[in-house]
């Protein structure tokens, strides 16, 4: 995926998230904000010629196990599953875990355009 359709794609993805959240849906917002958060690990990745993964769940492990230290923690946690009464097992904010991903890893991208 080309850097700006990727960017363009988690920027709507992201504003998608939000929405869900305004409207009551944050299991929505939370599988929106995931997929954001890997869109970005993907470009990233695609940017530095690493193998493309599948799913955001297996970027997002990727990031966990060999990204910078200070994503480690939220692409964890966006990985987490929900209890079994629908509540997540940490209080973060999911929406501001994907955004500090994309914001980390993007803006070296958008530096070098």
């Amino acid at each position: 995926m080309r850097r700006e359709q990727a960017r363009l794609r988690i920027v709507a993805e992201l504003g998608y998230a939000r929405a869900a959240r305004e409207h009551g849906k944050e299991g929505r917002a939370r599988v929106s904000a995931r997929r954001a958060a890997g869109w970005a690990v993907a470009a990233f990745l695609a940017d530095h010629g690493s193998p493309p993964y599948r799913s955001a769940i297996d970027l997002l492990g990727w990031l966990e196990q060999n990204g910078p230290a200070e994503l480690r923690q939220p692409a964890a946690r966006l990985r987490q599953q929900v209890t079994t009464d629908h509540r997540l097992p940490h209080a973060e904010d999911p929406l501001d875990d994907a955004e500090l991903i994309v914001r980390t890893l993007l803006e070296p991208m958008n530096s070098t355009q």
